[in-house]
């Protein structure tokens, strides 16, 4: 009894510190500089393959936005957004990273916010250190995707749909409508979150049906005109480089947003000895909130791996949709669960506090310096297709580009309009003999492969065909009595870091018959 009173003391002197007006703006501005240090270390990483695309179709004009975006396979407001930012501030690494590193700052106070409104200031304190803190957060902080948008997006939308739809609170319909729209507008899995919501109101609170369901039309009236676009999308682009997910995927889904590397066991533990707390506690408006949070995260989730069966789009980037429920429901079982939680919470400072991005995540940069300024004209060819955007981002104007597909009319974009089909349909000897004899002879012309360390990174339907095909390519460059290999050009630093998603390799050779 002894020890629970003085827990309950220190508690009670905790609050009376945190109530004063000064002490809840210092540790949000002291996390919001200490996440700004953590999360633009690498703000000059080199691009991997999505982020070249996304500079690519960003360059567009506003007119071919749209039209580019339906092959590609995403929806407009990142690369809407994206293409405001780089008019302002350019294309440099540096300088699109920062936008994703302006949303990854921002999740803090949001956090916050999310937590004191819903629930008090202690776990607002925690959610958003947890918030500035989470390794997933940090990594897309510095990656030019949409990623962290969507997070902060999630955010937005589990404290509206909170204080809108659990509590009745209807002056906050509007925000959940804005921030629902955004997020679909943002990313398709977005749509997941939207049953999730669906269910989880369903189940939990019925009675709000009603507003669930104007919050919905409208969110699907603002939806209507980018439907078309979408089901093109389904049935003509999909994501044809994701495997179908298995059961241990699915278990361990949020895994990749709240633990990253560390401390999984630990906050399995404290989120349900905390979580158990909430559930047979005596608040029965904590035991709401908490349930249709796990519900609304649990059936996106589920959502997205049955969907996943049939049309595989499973990735834990993607995840990104339900950062923000995961956040409060891990902040709240910190909290509740006590002198468990505290230290669940120091084990976890201790592992995120340590957590950095590989300076590159993929080497087209370094290859891409390595062959130095080309010929106006000179033929670049790579095997693997969605790697031309980034490519042409580094190599500049001056090359033409092909792939195994044939010759490139964008390259800043790439063409996922049923890509499977048209590389299966490609015969490797014909393709390269059009491409050959485009090159004058006595000329230079370059192909780019990628390195197949492990083959278990290229099963799914469109890399093992990518696969299938570099191999074909490359054992009829190497016998092609008209073709001599001037250099190859690699870099030490796929042995060095060995999460290079699809590192490459260039091979310069000359037409000399």
């Amino acid at each position: 009894m002894a020890s629970v009173e003085a827990l309950r003391r220190r508690a009670l002197r905790l609050d009376d510190a945190l109530a004063r007006p000064w002490a809840v703006p210092v540790a949000i501005g002291a996390l919001c500089v200490l996440t700004l240090w953590l999360r633009s270390r690498q703000l000059q990483a080199g691009f991997w393959i999505d982020e070249g695309i996304s500079v690519g179709i960003a360059h567009h004009s506003w007119s071919s936005l749209v039209h580019v975006l339906r092959h590609d396979g995403s929806p407009p407001a990142y690369y809407l957004l994206l293409r405001a930012w780089i008019a302002w501030f350019g294309d440099t690494e540096r300088a699109t990273h920062a936008l994703s590193l302006v949303f990854g700052v921002a999740c803090v106070p949001l956090a916050y916010a999310f937590g004191r409104v819903v629930f008090d200031r202690r776990t607002g304190l925690v959610c958003a250190l947890l918030a500035a803190l989470d390794p997933y957060l940090t990594y897309y902080a510095q990656e030019t995707r949409m990623y962290e948008l969507e997070a902060f997006l999630s955010l937005v939308v589990g404290l509206a749909y909170v204080q809108a739809i659990v509590r009745g609170r209807r002056a906050w319909a509007p925000l959940l409508a804005a921030g629902l729209v955004a997020m679909v507008y943002t990313h398709n899995w977005g749509l997941f979150l939207c049953f999730g919501l669906a269910v989880a109101t369903f189940v939990v609170v019925r009675e709000r049906l009603g507003l669930f369901a104007i919050v919905a039309a409208v969110v699907a009236v603002l939806y209507l005109p980018w439907l078309a676009s979408l089901l093109y999308q389904v049935r003509h682009t999909g994501a044809p480089w994701a495997s179908v997910p298995g059961w241990r995927d699915l278990v361990t889904a949020p895994d990749a947003i709240v633990t990253g590397d560390g401390p999984f066991v630990a906050l399995v533990l404290a989120a349900g000895v905390g979580l158990g707390t909430v559930l047979r506690g005596r608040s029965s408006e904590e035991r709401t909130i908490v349930t249709a949070l796990a519900w609304a995260t649990g059936v996106t989730i589920l959502a997205a791996w049955l969907v996943s069966q049939f049309s595989p789009s499973w990735t834990t980037r993607y995840f990104a949709v339900v950062v923000g429920p995961l956040l409060l429901l891990a902040a709240r079982a910190v909290v509740r669960a006590g002198r468990l939680g505290l230290a669940v919470l120091v084990i976890v400072i201790f592992f995120w506090a340590g957590y950095a991005v590989h300076d590159d995540k993929e080497n087209a940069r370094a290859i891409a310096a390595g062959l130095g300024t080309l010929q106006p004209g000179e033929l670049v060819i790579s095997t693997h297709p969605e790697q031309v955007p980034v490519l042409r981002y580094y190599l500049g104007p001056n090359p033409r580009f092909a792939t195994t597909l044939g010759p490139v009319a964008d390259p800043r974009a790439f063409d996922w309009v049923d890509a499977v089909d048209r590389l299966r349909a490609a015969g490797p000897r014909q393709t390269l003999d059009r491409l050959i004899a485009t090159v004058p002879r006595g000329r230079e012309f370059v192909v780019v492969t990628p390195v197949f360390r492990d083959y278990r990174a290229w099963r799914a339907k469109w890399t093992k065909l990518v696969w299938q095909k570099s191999q074909a390519w490359t054992q009829l460059l190497q016998s092609d009595p008209r073709l001599r290999l001037e250099r190859h050009l690699a870099t030490n630093e796929i042995a060095i870091h060995r999460n290079y998603f699809k590192p490459l390799q260039a091979f310069v050779y000359r037409r000399v018959g």
